[in-house]
């Protein structure tokens, strides 16, 4: 899925498991092929139609995507049509798709990724879940990132509950990070910026002059848009590669970022104690909002809306 790089990243470890003894080819788009092409720059790749989703300043993102709905449709119609194509081409025997709903064939074993398999919407539930369940219901497998131990998970009810379809596997958490014996603390806040826009700019911005009232703080910016801010106490990395993100992670004392699945999944990995991470969950996000809850409730992370971060007071 392209909604968001995190989709890409915690198909890395999968892949690299994958190719070991398998022909393993790469669907992408332009926002995913930046990720593949330098994890995987020996690996076959095809371009996929791309959904191309963005967020709205005002609509909150389900009543957004209702919107899109028939602009969505059309993508899964053509990339599902693209699929049957390259599984004749190249002899395709596996397909798995992370959350692209059209990614699948009654030819061969089709096996969809996804931590959303009950959803979270405001309104419509059941009638959003039975759209869900009816696209996950082609796929002949679901493998959930995730741990089935319904007392210690990362997602919660989003994924635990009573399944509506027989073959569920959850195959624990994915992440390309990996976690460092020992690195000094370096910056005493660190910016984790994702997703998509306009939502993903206007988190940078807000966050950016928020640091400019702490000069005497250090900040660091790990940001996917090639923008540079300039402020003497902010050291900004862009797109940085796993070994340069783990470092930074791993050199902040205090985690500011979306309540993105895989970015959870990423500090997870790192063993990083959710009391230091605030989640400024994605305006209208339901998903991230009931996850930014969930770990405030299970391991005391902090959780703050995007208003209210102007008056976030930063202290260490």
């Amino acid at each position: 899925m392209d909604w968001g790089l995190g989709h890409a990243t915690r198909c890395v470890p999968l892949i690299k498991k994958l190719k070991s003894s398998n022909k393993v080819i790469i669907g992408t788009t332009p926002l995913t092929k930046t990720i593949f092409d330098e994890e995987f720059p020996e690996l076959q790749k095809i371009e996929l139609p791309a959904y191309n989703v963005t967020y709205s300043n005002v609509l909150p993102l389900w009543l957004k995507l209702l919107l899109s709905a028939p602009k969505i449709n059309r993508v899964i119609k053509q990339e599902n049509e693209f699929l049957e194509k390259i599984i004749s081409e190249h002899k395709i025997e596996l397909v798995i798709s992370d959350n692209r709903f059209g990614l699948y064939s009654k030819k061969v074993h089709s096996v969809f990724i996804t931590h959303q398999v009950f959803l979270k919407t405001p309104f419509m539930n059941k009638y959003a879940q039975r759209i869900n369940q009816n696209h996950i219901l082609n796929f002949d497998e679901i493998w959930i990132p995730d741990f089935e131990d319904e007392t210690n998970n990362l997602s919660g009810s989003l994924s635990h509950g009573l399944h509506f379809h027989k073959n569920i596997k959850y195959i624990g958490a994915l992440s390309r990070l990996q976690k460092h014996t020992f690195l000094e603390k370096k910056f005493d806040y660190l910016f984790l910026i994702s997703g998509p826009e306009p939502q993903q700019t206007l988190f940078t911005n807000a966050l950016i002059k928020k640091s400019e009232h702490y000069p005497n703080l250090k900040f660091a910016l790990i940001s996917p848009n090639n923008s540079k801010p300039e402020a003497r106490n902010l050291e900004t990395f862009i797109s940085p590669n796993a070994k340069a993100l783990n470092n930074v992670i791993q050199q902040s004392k205090k985690i500011i970022c979306r309540s993105g699945y895989s970015t959870i999944m990423d500090l997870h990995q790192l063993e990083i104690d959710f009391k230091n991470v605030i989640f400024v969950p994605t305006t209208g996000q339901t998903e991230q909002e009931y996850l930014a809850i969930y770990h405030r409730n299970k391991n005391n992370a902090k959780v703050i809306s995007q208003k209210e971060l102007f008056h976030y007071i930063f202290t260490i």
